[in-house]
């Protein structure tokens, strides 16, 4: 009997987290942005998020959102998802606010950082936001940033109450969580893996595809990664995902944590980046070298690899 393959999730497999560039001085590049976003889509991503983590959002301020908002979803055909959370709650209904007029088609909110507040005021939190909004709303669960992990049950009742709260970026590290979360929450709700490395993972319990900073370089590998996973070639998957281990760990560190590596690698590339605004950059120096030497071993990689029906080198 021949599986049906299961679906990716409504904002495509590959979900761009888009870095936000700025200028030598450390102004928007608002042309920069665009550039950036044109080269992502016609690089495997299938939607972008703009503002998020990688996006450096605690830096920007509103009117710098709202301006990329714009700019961004009027330059690309794929969904562009608004990043409008922030710790008060008040503010991220404002900026959701903002999101939608400005051409967002989805909003992603994260859950409310250094406060710590209760589930009951995550769960007042996120219903405040879902009701200003007409748009799909993603919940963003990133425990290692947030100091709370968003409780099942929590996600859960905001689900049956709102029915614009369409799904979880999981960054949380727990599988056997999102595997519970996904029986429960049924087959419409979608699950994105919120961390490059867990995605593999998260698809066998599930998930529909990933929130991704490493699809700045390795997007067209991501998204055949998980395309092999859904049509039920698990193997291909693993074998691929095997060979993506060392370019998709290069996203974050100890010494350099997200964006500060993404920035790199566009730099290398001579793409619209600039430096990390504080508390995040600049970037050490030695940062830029590591990341042309991992984009000379990817390219050899690609290079040396097999060709796969229906797969396309970006690079030959």
């Amino acid at each position: 009997m021949v599986r049906a393959a299961r679906r990716a999730g409504r904002f495509g497999a590959v979900v761009t987290a888009m870095a936000t560039p700025f200028d030598a001085e450390g102004r928007l590049d608002t042309a920069g942005a665009v550039a950036l976003a044109r080269h992502l889509v016609d690089n495997g991503s299938d939607g972008l998020v703009v503002t998020g983590t990688t996006g450096e959002a605690p830096t920007l301020t509103d009117q710098e959102r709202a301006e990329l908002w714009s700019a961004v979803a009027h330059a690309v055909t794929v969904p562009v998802v608004a990043g409008s959370g922030t710790n008060d709650t008040a503010h991220s209904v404002e900026l959701t606010r903002v999101a939608t007029e400005a051409g967002a088609a989805g909003i992603l909110a994260v859950t409310p950082y250094y406060n710590r507040p209760s589930q009951q005021g995550i769960a007042a939190h996120f219903a405040a936001v879902a009701a200003s909004t007409t748009l799909p709303v993603i919940v963003y669960d990133i425990p290692v940033r947030t100091g709370r992990k968003v409780a099942i049950d929590t996600l859960l009742q905001l689900v049956h109450d709102f029915p614009n709260i369409v799904g979880v970026k999981d960054a949380s590290a727990d599988p056997v969580g999102a595997a519970k979360l996904k029986a429960r929450a049924g087959e419409g709700f979608d699950c994105y893996s919120g961390d490059d490395s867990w995605t593999l993972p998260l698809l066998a319990v599930g998930a529909v595809g990933v929130v991704s900073v490493s699809s700045h370089w390795v997007g067209r590998e991501l998204g055949e990664m998980i395309r092999l996973y859904l049509e039920g070639d698990v193997e291909g998957a693993r074998q691929l995902n095997a060979a993506l281990i060392e370019p998709v760990s290069f996203q974050s560190s100890d010494e350099a944590p997200n964006p500060l590596p993404t920035k790199a690698v566009l730099r290398v590339q001579g793409l619209p980046a600039g430096q990390c605004r504080l508390p995040m950059g600049p970037a050490p120096d030695w940062l830029e070298p590591k990341a042309r030497s991992m984009l000379a071993d990817l390219q050899l990689w690609r290079s040396n690899r097999p060709a796969r029906a229906g797969v396309t080198n970006p690079d030959a």
